[in-house]
């Protein structure tokens, strides 16, 4: 997304303390966004590592730059310098970048999976590409995947594009191109611009470029989640997400039976999708989201390819049910819902402690705050952790009770 985008990329950045999850043993965090030492003591006992083995690096604001460049007006390369003598201490970027890249070069580290940070500098290009929604429109019709009828335009362009297509179709939706978690997209039909002049959001600047497509009817917006490795392209997990006018708002895996027949399809594309990426130097995590609409056909929307929402909550609930009997490939939900008052970390755990909801690692089920407590104390980042999807939708209804969820 646009660095230009500075206030919903602060309201992303509360998200930061989840990568909490990753920290093992000489690990350190490099994060906009404070973590409490409730928090950290929180999960330091659900992963067993003690908060002495791993450090956190907090940087201050600097306006809309990247992590990297804040680090150094801050003046904190020197501390971040002292943690990467360890041999084996790579960089592990939440979205692969020019700055991460410059960063990682900077430190003398390569940048994680890659074997050097030359090898991950190569694969920028493709990386950027496909984080557009026109450079996966190109590279999925060239793969073959079916996607909505649609076409990429410029911003001064973008009225008589709708204009046309509505004239085929009832509803279009219009995508500014490097936009994600539905920021900039509008819904429209013939009645929404009539003789009136179309208005945009600023996103992407006068001269950007936006995507307009068919507006598909869809019964589930879904995903898979990907990785690149050495050894070639693997599906990690895929599930169904919850949208509100195409804002990502929570995410349960795996697929939900209605959606199966869809899985076959969208491995395939993720695979193909993969391969593209190898071709061009790519390793680490990507994600590809679909729709699918009332006939149960699935139609590719775009490419993630970095760390996204659900890849460290899903390395989270690997970790904490891996010791676990009976949860091998566990169900599992995050959600972002509001509490009717506010409260800290302390009595949203004693609520779930007194519901029974509460993680419990033996079992491998229960109930995590992934993100700790929110700044307005009632904004609640979740996950639900069960053996199968039935368990994850009762637990997910008595945390509705516990904690007074609207």
């Amino acid at each position: 997304m646009d660095l230009a985008e500075g206030r919903v990329l602060a309201q992303w950045a509360q998200q930061a303390p989840r990568e909490a999850w990753l920290l093992r043993g000489g690990d350190a965090l490099v994060t906009p966004r404070s973590l409490s030492g409730e928090f950290r003591r929180y999960v330091s006992e659900l992963t067993g590592v003690p908060c002495e083995q791993t450090a956190i690096i907090e940087v201050p604001p600097a306006g809309a730059v990247p992590l990297a460049q804040a680090v150094r007006e801050a003046g904190l390369v020197d501390r971040v310098a002292a943690h990467v003598r360890q041999a084996g201490t790579a960089l592990l970027p939440t979205a692969l970048d020019a700055s991460a890249v410059a960063f990682a070069r900077d430190l003398g580290l390569a940048v994680h999976p890659y074997g050097t940070v030359d090898e991950a500098a190569a694969a920028l290009p493709v990386t950027m590409l496909l984080n557009t929604k026109a450079g996966f429109r190109r590279a999925a019709e060239r793969l073959g995947m079916r996607l909505p009828a649609g076409r990429v335009c410029r911003r001064p362009e973008v009225e008589g594009v709708v204009r046309q297509l509505l004239a085929q179709y009832e509803q279009v939706v219009v995508k500014p191109d490097r936009s994600a978690g539905g920021h900039g997209m509008r819904f429209l039909s013939r009645k929404d611009v009539g003789g009136s002049r179309l208005v945009l959001d600023e996103v992407g600047g006068p001269q950007g470029t936006w995507v307009v497509e068919e507006h598909v009817a869809a019964v589930a917006s879904v995903s898979i989640q990907m990785e690149n490795t050495t050894s070639g392209s693997r599906a990690l997990f895929s599930g169904a997400m919850h949208t509100e006018r195409g804002s990502f708002t929570g995410y349960v895996s795996p697929l939900p039976t209605s959606c199966a027949p869809v899985a076959g399809e969208l491995e395939k594309w993720g695979l193909e999708l993969g391969r593209h990426l190898a071709d061009h130097g790519y390793l680490g995590p990507f994600g590809l989201d679909a729709l699918v609409d009332a006939d149960g056909v699935p139609y590719a929307g775009e490419s993630n390819v970095r760390r996204t929402a659900t890849t460290t909550p899903h390395a989270m609930v690997t970790r904490l049910t891996a010791a676990a009997s009976g949860t091998a490939r566990p169900a599992w939900a995050v959600a972002r819902r509001n509490s009717r008052a506010a409260f800290g970390l302390a009595e949203a755990l004693d609520r779930l402690r007194s519901h029974r909801l509460a993680f419990d690692p033996e079992r491998g089920e229960g109930v995590v705050f992934y993100a700790g407590a929110p700044p307005d104390g009632r904004s609640w980042r979740y996950a639900v952790v069960a053996a199968h999807a039935d368990g994850v939708g009762e637990r997910e209804r008595l945390l509705v009770e516990a904690l007074e969820l609207v």
